[in-house]
């Protein structure tokens, strides 16, 4: 092994490192050192990949979350499973290898309740998925409304710098503005938008028709109408109405109220209200808890040890509880013990797959293809 270590000039690492290749090295391919590990038995797969989301993890829940997978608590779950279709699979091939003696452990019911655990525990663990997910990748949403209500301001106050211009004038912001913060452990990717409005502007016009775009493309809406102004922002977007998760936030709560949070409440039965003034960061905590309210059930819980956050790794969970079903109704039908054993196998080939010991070099060159060269 040589280091080579030098200062952190660019044009000199450019020179060093085509030197380097002169001499006979190679660029490491993505992720070589993380296969390397994997492949001499120093990390199985699901640690492996726990590597690269480390690396992305835009949250501290999230990058804990993933400090846990690649220290192993969700290899140590699927050794515990694993143990026991061992154990149902052993049992059942017994009965096939010595159909002539009376074992006692044999015991149809008893092997039922066995699978009924299992597929218990699986199922709870795919159950975590949803919320895995959302500590891993985040949510997009996008902050609405009218122009002048107060979109760029809350914006700013949301994250606590001065990200986009902010004036008196209506119809400042043209483009939108991405940004990421965190709730509640969650990565929120929010983006602030032109005001909604019929427009003989083009410019204006463009604007209103890439925020109608990323209304219809995000997961989650926040609603702003200025409070002040009597009926301003109260007649509701399309895009609004197809099931959108939506905040209404009553902004400029520092000015006399001209509408009333009882009215937007009935207009908006299903989401919660919040009163705020941007201009001076009043109501964010509450605005904050009600962004945390429509992510996770219980924002104040603290997420399960282990996790599901990767969406191999559910369908592969999905696939072992089928067949695990499978050879329930099996054995409940007296269907011959070979094929029950065969669906036990199967539930362990996909149940193998999240540690890589059933794995194919195509998945591996999927999987390892995400990481940056080395690591």
């Amino acid at each position: 092994v040589v280091e080579i270590n030098c200062h952190g000039g660019i044009i000199s690492l450019k020179e060093i490192l085509s030197l380097a290749l002169k001499a006979g090295a190679r660029l490491a391919e993505p992720g070589e050192f993380t296969r390397r590990a994997f492949i001499n038995g120093r990390l199985d797969l699901a640690q492996a990949e726990a590597v690269i989301d480390l690396i992305e993890s835009k949250s501290s829940a999230g990058a804990r979350h993933a400090s846990s997978q690649l220290q192993g608590a969700l290899s140590q779950e699927m050794g515990i499973l694993k143990d026991g279709l061992m154990e149902i699979l052993s049992l059942i091939e017994a009965s096939i290898d010595f159909p002539e003696d009376d074992l006692e452990s044999f015991s149809p019911p008893q092997l039922i309740t066995e699978i009924d655990c299992l597929i218990s525990r699986i199922e709870k663990l795919v159950d975590t998925y949803t919320e895995g997910r959302l500590f891993k990748v985040g949510v997009s949403a996008v902050i609405a409304g009218k122009r002048n209500v107060g979109k760029s301001s809350l914006f700013n106050a949301l994250l606590g710098e001065e990200r986009t211009i902010v004036t008196s004038l209506p119809g400042t912001t043209r483009d939108f503005v991405e940004e990421i913060i965190t709730v509640s452990g969650i990565p929120l990717k929010i983006t602030d938008t032109a005001g909604l409005r019929d427009s003989s502007d083009s410019i204006e016009e463009e604007g209103v028709r890439r925020t109608t775009n990323k209304m219809d493309q995000a997961e989650l809406i926040v609603l702003v109408i200025d409070g002040s102004v009597e009926g301003n922002g109260l007649d509701i977007p399309p895009v609004l109405s197809n099931g959108k998760k939506i905040v209404v936030v009553c902004n400029k709560a520092d000015l006399p109220q001209r509408v009333s949070l009882d009215k937007l409440k009935r207009l908006f039965p299903e989401s919660p209200v919040v009163s705020t003034s941007a201009l001076y960061k009043k109501g964010l905590g509450e605005l904050k808890s009600a962004l945390a309210s429509l992510l996770i059930s219980n924002p104040h819980a603290q997420p399960p040890s282990v996790m599901v956050s990767n969406l191999r790794h559910k369908q592969s969970l999905e696939k072992t509880v089928g067949f695990l079903k499978q050879a329930r109704k099996g054995i409940e039908s007296q269907t011959p013990p070979e094929f029950i054993a065969t669906d036990i196998q199967s539930a362990l080939h996909h149940l193998g797959e999240i540690t890589g010991q059933t794995t194919t070099e195509e998945l591996l060159d999927r999987i390892f293809s995400r990481f940056c060269i080395g690591k």
